[in-house]
């Protein structure tokens, strides 16, 4: 299959496409800031780090989504699979990373942050937030964008390009947060069954790395699919083996004496 740009992407990439997507994660940044702030006057100072942990999530998922670099995304898709693994993995690790619902829960007033919390406890949220749900809609939303025609379209309408670019974000950090726990989380499951879905979230993710790789999404060369598939295999294990450090290392810090963590816990 010979490689062509896709038809209608000035539709697809234009200004306003671009700003619809990365404003959502500038104003984010902005409330995290402002948190940050508001939660000082009240308690300890939050850590640094973790404000450093969200700004670089914002920052990788804006270049994903606007820029140079989501502009040649339309036109090679080696530079797709990065931002795939910028937006959809990397962004919502650090993002996670940063504990956004903790510091929400910490600027509110103590009855506000009751009622949310309590909000969170209701069905909808404990269904999301559970490893399997979480694994269907972000590593099955990726088969389907792959292995159908869903990838052309995206290019060829500006609507189908905004939503598909923000589930790849929610379901990867949804996928993330059902995984590690660094905010509180409405249903919490056990170490083992998150690591068995986790396990096998990464199999259906490296082998749709290798469909792809031997069976080029439509408009995609053959050599533009290895390349991209191969990014999408290797990246993808990179960002997966710090997912799996930080879930092992949670687990072997719950089940260690509680004599032996009076010195200092370790904080993700």
């Amino acid at each position: 299959m010979h490689e062509h740009r896709h038809h209608g992407v000035e539709s697809a990439i234009g200004i306003f496409p671009q700003l619809v997507l990365a404003l959502p994660f500038l104003i984010t940044l902005f409330l995290y800031i402002f948190a940050v702030f508001v939660s000082n006057r009240k308690y300890k100072n939050w850590p640094i780090y973790r404000t450093v942990y969200w700004a670089l999530g914002v920052l990788l998922a804006i270049i994903s989504v606007s820029g140079p670099l989501a502009e040649r995304a339309h036109g090679d898709f080696v530079i797709h699979m990065l931002g795939h693994l910028f937006l959809g993995m990397l962004a919502p690790l650090f993002m996670a990373l940063a504990a956004p619902m903790t510091l929400f829960l910490r600027s509110l007033e103590v009855q506000s942050a009751r009622k949310i919390t309590k909000i969170l406890q209701k069905g909808l949220f404990r269904v999301l937030t559970d490893p399997i749900v979480a694994s269907l809609l972000n590593v099955g939303g990726l088969w389907v964008l792959y292995t159908t025609n869903l990838y052309t379209l995206m290019h060829e309408s500006m609507t189908l390009h905004v939503l598909i670019h923000f589930h790849v974000f929610l379901a990867g950090y949804v996928f993330t947060i059902s995984i590690i726990y660094i905010d509180p989380i409405p249903h919490r499951t056990s170490y083992l069954y998150r690591s068995i879905v986790l396990l096998v979230a990464l199999a259906a993710h490296g082998i749709l790395s290798k469909y792809i790789y031997a069976n080029p999404p439509m408009g995609v060369s053959q050599l533009q699919a290895e390349q991209g598939g191969k990014l999408m295999y290797y990246g993808g294990d990179a960002i997966d083996i710090v997912l799996i450090f930080i879930l092992c290392l949670q687990w072997y810090k719950s089940s260690r004496p509680k004599i032996a963590t009076k010195s200092g816990a370790y904080s993700i």
